[in-house]
């Protein structure tokens, strides 16, 4: 692109087009809140005239790239993810990418994933003198000590501190989550918020039907959980916080929806939970909306897509204040938050909460006006701003550069 086009006053500032590289070590089909997000960005690029070059691991023998007008895509080699069964992480392609990128030269490179073809990309990137934005979308440094490797913490923490000072700006999705990147010394952060489809994520998707076949009956009230089973999810808390609302009201049932390494041990240890595994699209929508209270545990998200997702659907949330319930829940109005470390407070509350199923549609009836704001498309605009920004920026002289880290390791 020229970069003329992104200067205020020139004939054709009215319609930059990009090309933008899109690096990531997950996506759609694979269920996770990362995939999810890289897909939504993908789209919206796509939706404003923008052209997309997507890096990928190959997920399944007999995948192929796409190939049309505006989205390219590059399939890479990738290994299996212990503890993770269906997820990849690609392996080094620096010289690849450093010759697709030269033939067909690309505006921008976003880097959304920390592993090994990340990597590569930024050493591809600064080898061609291409501008490199990164997103911070998982706390890998708190996963090892759920993983039983807490003395990994602090040299899992200096590696994405390197990785992401290589880039010119990282994108994170909470203004909380910047601080306490800044706080360990990561620099250049701007923050990029989640959005959610609103309607997709409906209380219209209510069915009598699947509330049937989880056993519930009339009022019976039913707390939901969606995501990954797995020991970093903090599922004991929301086990817990469903006992005592169970003892204040017996007509209360747990229902959860994902899979992961904990489901086989969990579903022993409580048959009185259901257990429906992945879901997707409408079917998860439907779960949501057939649910009537959303219980959010975890400690170690940056940001939680599922608690808009829950809002959206009109559930009233259950969490710590923190990532997207920090941002979007307010206590007493739309859920109820407390402090991480607080698990009597939030438990008393549900169980007080559990009493008055009036009150929790009242508080699931905000929890959907709360996140009517959370609109997809201000992120697209504000994502396609950034990029622009950061290869003005770069074409400019005396702009900011980012700050070089020591070299090697390019491979």
């Amino acid at each position: 692109m020229d970069a003329s086009a992104l200067i205020p006053g020139t004939a054709v500032e009215a319609a930059p087009r990009l090309r933008v590289a899109i690096v990531t070590e997950t996506y759609p089909p694979e269920v996770n809140g990362v995939a999810m997000t890289v897909a939504r960005l993908v789209g919206g690029l796509l939706e404003r005239g923008h052209q997309v070059d997507l890096v990928r691991p190959s997920q399944q023998r007999g995948n192929r790239p796409a190939a049309d007008t505006n989205l390219r895509e590059l399939l890479t080699p990738g290994l299996g993810i212990p503890g993770y069964p269906g997820l990849r992480f690609g392996i080094p392609v620096r010289r690849a990418l450093t010759e697709r990128w030269r033939e067909t030269p690309v505006d921008v490179v976003h880097v959304d994933t920390e592993g090994p073809l990340g990597w590569s990309a930024l050493a591809a990137a600064r080898r061609l003198a291409l501008p490199a934005v990164t997103s911070f979308h998982t706390n890998f440094h708190q996963y090892s000590a759920h993983y039983g490797l807490g003395l990994l913490q602090r040299p899992v923490g200096g590696y994405l501190r390197r990785f992401h000072g290589r880039a010119r700006c990282t994108l994170v999705p909470t203004r909380e989550l910047a601080g306490e990147l800044a706080g360990h010394g990561f620099r250049h952060l701007e923050v990029l918020g989640r959005g959610v489809d609103t309607r997709l994520f409906h209380p219209g998707h209510r069915s009598e039907a699947l509330r049937r076949s989880w056993g519930v009956r009339g009022r019976d009230l039913v707390a939901l959980y969606v995501g990954r089973l797995a020991p970093e999810k903090n599922l004991e808390v929301a086990v817990r916080w469903f006992h005592a609302m169970r003892s204040a009201n017996r007509r209360v049932r747990l229902v959860m929806v994902g899979d992961g390494p904990l489901r086989e041990r969990l579903a022993a240890e409580h048959p009185e939970i259901v257990f429906c595994g992945m879901r997707g699209g409408e079917d998860l929508a439907a779960h949501y909306a057939s649910s009537d209270l959303f219980l959010f545990p975890s400690l170690t998200e940056t940001f939680g897509n599922v608690v808009l997702e829950a809002m959206a659907s009109g559930l009233p949330v259950v969490a710590y204040h923190t990532a997207a319930a920090r941002e979007y829940v307010i206590h007493q109005w739309s859920g109820l938050l407390a402090a991480p470390g607080e698990e009597q407070a939030l438990a008393r509350a549900a169980a007080t909460l559990a009493r008055d199923p009036a009150r929790v549609r009242r508080l699931g009836a905000r929890a959907r006006f709360g996140v009517q704001k959370a609109d997809w498309q201000q992120i697209h605009e504000r994502f396609e701003a950034l990029l622009l920004r950061q290869v003005h920026d770069h074409a400019t002289p005396g702009a900011y550069r980012a700050t070089q880290a020591p070299t090697g390791g390019d491979s």
